[in-house]
C-alpha cells in the first residue's frame, strides 16, 4: 500500500512539475529565461528544459503584429484641425530587449506614434497633409523606428487609414472639386469643337483642292482636244489639191448664182486656179 501511495505521489509530481520545466517552443516564438531574477538569454525553438522553482520563462512572439491607433486630432501648419487614424505594423527583432527594456510596448508605441504624428503634421500645410499621405507614413515610420530600435522592435510599416478635415473645409473642397470638374468639362467640349472645326476646314480644303485639280485636268483635256482637232484639220488641208479647191469654188459660185444678189466678189485665188484649166482648153482646141 505504501509503495502505491509513493508511486502516486511521484506521478502527481511529474504531472504538476514536468510542464513547468519542460517547454516545447515553436519556430515563431522564443523563451526569455530569468534565473533567480537574472536574465540568462533567449531559448528556443525546440525543446527547452528549465529548473523548477529557479527559472522563470517569458514567451515572446516573433511574428509581425499590428497596432491600431485611434483617431488623433492634429493641427496643421496653417492652423487647420484634422483627424487622423492609422495602423502600425511591427515585429520583435530582439526578444531579450523587448522583454527587459519596455514593459508595455503597445502603450509606449501608441504614445510615441501620436506625439510623432502631431509633430510631423504640424510642420506641413493642410493641402500637403491631404495629398502627401505616403510621405507622412514614411516619416512616421522612420521616427518611430529610431525609438523602438532600443526596445528590440522593428516598425515595418505605418499606414494612415483616414484623414478627416473639418466640415467647413470638406464643403469647400467639394465645391472646389465640382468647379474643377465643370472646368474640365468645358475645356473638353471646347477641344472637341476645335477638333471638329479643324476637321471640317481640312475637308473643305481638300475638296477645294480636288475641284481645282479636276478643273485644271478638264482644261488640259479640252486644250488637248482642240490641238488634236487642229492637227486633223491641217492634216486634211494638206491633202487637198487645186482641183478639189476649184470644185469647191464652183459649188460656191453655183450657190451664189442662185441667190438674188446682182454683185459678186470673186477671190483672186479663183483666177489662179482657173488659169491652168484655161491653158489646157486652148491646147486642146489647137
Amino acid at each position: 500500500m505504501g509503495s502505491l501511495i509513493g508511486l502516486g505521489i511521484v506521478i502527481f509530481a511529474l504531472i504538476v512539475f514536468v510542464p513547468a520545466f519542460i517547454k516545447i517552443v515553436p519556430e515563431y516564438q522564443r523563451l526569455v529565461v530569468f534565473r533567480l531574477g537574472r536574465c540568462i538569454g533567449e531559448k528556443g525553438p525546440g525543446l527547452v528544459i528549465l529548473i523548477p522553482m529557479v527559472d522563470r520563462a517569458v514567451w515572446v512572439d516573433l511574428r509581425e503584429s499590428f497596432l491600431e491607433i485611434p483617431g488623433q486630432t492634429c493641427i496643421t501648419k496653417d492652423n487647420a484641425p484634422i483627424n487622423i487614424d492609422f495602423l502600425i505594423y511591427w515585429k520583435v527583432t530582439d526578444p531579450v530587449k523587448s522583454t527587459v527594456q519596455v514593459a508595455n510596448f503597445a502603450g509606449a508605441s501608441q504614445g510615441i506614434a501620436t506625439t510623432t504624428l502631431r509633430a510631423i503634421v504640424g510642420d506641413i500645410p493642410l493641402d500637403d497633409a491631404l495629398a502627401k499621405r505616403e510621405e507622412i507614413n514614411l516619416k512616421l515610420r522612420s521616427k518611430m523606428d529610431e525609438v523602438t530600435e532600443r526596445w528590440g522592435v522593428k516598425v515595418t510599416s505605418v499606414e494612415i487609414r483616414e484623414i478627416l478635415p473639418p466640415r467647413d473645409i470638406q464643403d469647400s473642397m467639394n465645391k472646389q472639386m465640382t468647379a474643377e470638374r465643370t472646368r474640365r468639362a468645358v475645356v473638353t467640349e471646347a477641344d472637341g469643337q476645335k477638333a471638329a472645326a479643324i476637321t471640317v476646314a481640312e475637308g473643305e480644303k481638300q475638296s477645294a483642292i480636288l475641284k481645282a485639280e479636276g478643273k485644271r485636268q478638264a482644261q488640259i483635256l479640252e486644250a488637248e482636244g482642240y490641238s488634236k482637232a487642229l492637227e486633223q484639220v491641217f492634216s486634211a488641208a494638206g491633202k487637198i489639191d487645186s482641183k478639189t479647191m476649184l470644185i469647191q469654188y464652183f459649188e460656191a459660185l453655183k450657190v451664189l448664182g442662185n441667190s438674188a444678189s446682182t454683185k459678186y466678189v470673186i477671190p483672186m485665188e479663183l483666177t489662179a486656179l482657173i488659169q491652168p484649166l484655161a491653158e489646157k482648153a486652148r491646147e486642146s482646141l489647137k
